[in-house]
């Protein structure tokens, strides 16, 4: 017997729902009691009215399940439309993290000087300590985390990817 496993793709979907209490956790409940995994997750207000959010998610898992969490989304009640940007073409993806790093003498100058080819902003100083502020894409975000680690790298937060599909047309 032989058992044929799908390649896992990473998928970006949006997802534009009512602004209600509850939503948020029916979608990740949906996710849950399947055993899908949710990588990153954003929410925002998008109206003046305040009556509708975006939801984005970051997923991963063979093509059929993903179809399969697409599917899904689209019957929960307050969801207005869901759209798996990867599917759909050249996107742009984009994440803030906040990078605090201590250290002084030669460390300190290397992250100073990495941190400017990273064109990661210090938002805050101390004598012993950075905070770095950055956005760009989740990989390059990646990178300047690594590099810090060896330069004395204390805490790291993300907010999670946004992304939205290119060229005029809403997505």
């Amino acid at each position: 017997m032989h058992i044929h496993q799908e390649a896992e793709e990473r998928h970006v979907l949006t997802v534009t729902v009512d602004n209600e209490a509850g939503i948020l956790a029916k979608i990740a409940g949906l996710f849950t009691a399947r055993g899908y995994n949710i990588d990153s997750l954003t929410v925002a207000d998008i109206t003046d009215n305040h009556e509708v959010s975006r939801i984005t998610i970051v997923t991963h898992g063979p093509p059929s399940q993903i179809d399969q969490i697409h599917a899904q989304l689209e019957r929960l009640v307050p969801v207005h439309k869901v759209v798996d940007l990867t599917e759909l073409g050249p996107h742009v993806a984009r994440e803030l993290a906040l990078v605090k790093v201590a250290g002084v003498g030669d460390k300190r100058v290397e992250a100073l000087r990495i941190a400017e080819v990273f064109r990661a902003r210090p938002v805050d100083t101390t004598t012993e300590s950075f905070i770095f502020e950055m956005t760009g894409a989740p990989d390059k975000i990646d990178s300047f985390v690594a590099l810090m680690r060896d330069l004395g790298l204390v805490e790291v937060g993300r907010t999670g990817i946004v992304a939205m599909a290119r060229g005029p047309e809403e997505a």
